[in-house]
């Protein structure tokens, strides 16, 4: 029986889409191209999620890669990437739903330290019973070690566990640890059919 619905984050509750920063900051297509590779795709994006970077030494970092004329829309990227995160269609009213049906809310969640200043975009944390966000616990999804850090943190049992993640690997891992879990394609009424909620 679900008790509990956990959430990732982006592209599930919220547009991640790095595409809306590189269109409103690059000025070509090479532009858009080499940043997309270097920052988005890149080894420092995962050591942002993990803790381990701030976005001044991601930005150090990155630049030594990138052309020289590249260096100001590569800084505007970094910093002002967070502009796509907005809430998706129908996420507030699941998760109101959900609420109101009695279901306890969570959020799993890879991001780095910037997730606390635009999650409140969707909502407040406290509307959510629990919420891990890797960069704080130094542990990437989809290593299962951080599926268990949540199972603990908040007592939960994993057979009792809905998942929902936009990336097939971060569902496999979840249910390696005995959750249900789905991977998320849009569509909020699929899920709450096929989980009967």
């Amino acid at each position: 029986m679900i008790k509990n619905i956990i959430f990732d984050m982006g592209n599930v509750l919220l547009d991640y889409n790095p595409q809306v920063s590189l269109d409103l900051f690059c000025q070509t297509e090479e532009e858009k191209t080499v940043i997309r590779r270097e920052l988005f795709e890149g080894p420092e994006w995962i050591q942002g999620d993990l803790g381990n970077m701030t976005d001044d030494e991601k930005y150090e970092s990155v630049r030594a890669r990138v052309p020289d004329h590249m260096h100001p829309a590569l800084k505007q990227c970094v910093y002002g990437w967070a502009i796509c995160m907005q809430p998706l269609p129908g996420a507030k009213d699941f998760c109101m739903f959900a609420r109101q049906k009695g279901y306890r809310l969570y959020v799993l969640s890879n991001a780095n330290v910037d997730f606390y200043e635009y999650f409140p975009r969707f909502a407040r944390l406290q509307e959510f019973d629990g919420i891990v966000v890797s960069s704080d616990v130094h542990i990437v999804k989809p290593d299962i070690r951080i599926y268990r850090y949540l199972l603990d943190k908040y007592q939960l049992e994993p057979q009792e566990c809905l998942f929902l993640d936009d990336r097939e690997d971060n569902v496999l891992a979840a249910r390696e640890v005995g959750m249900l879990a789905e991977q998320f394609q849009g569509d909020f009424d699929f899920v709450q059919s096929k989980y009967h909620l």
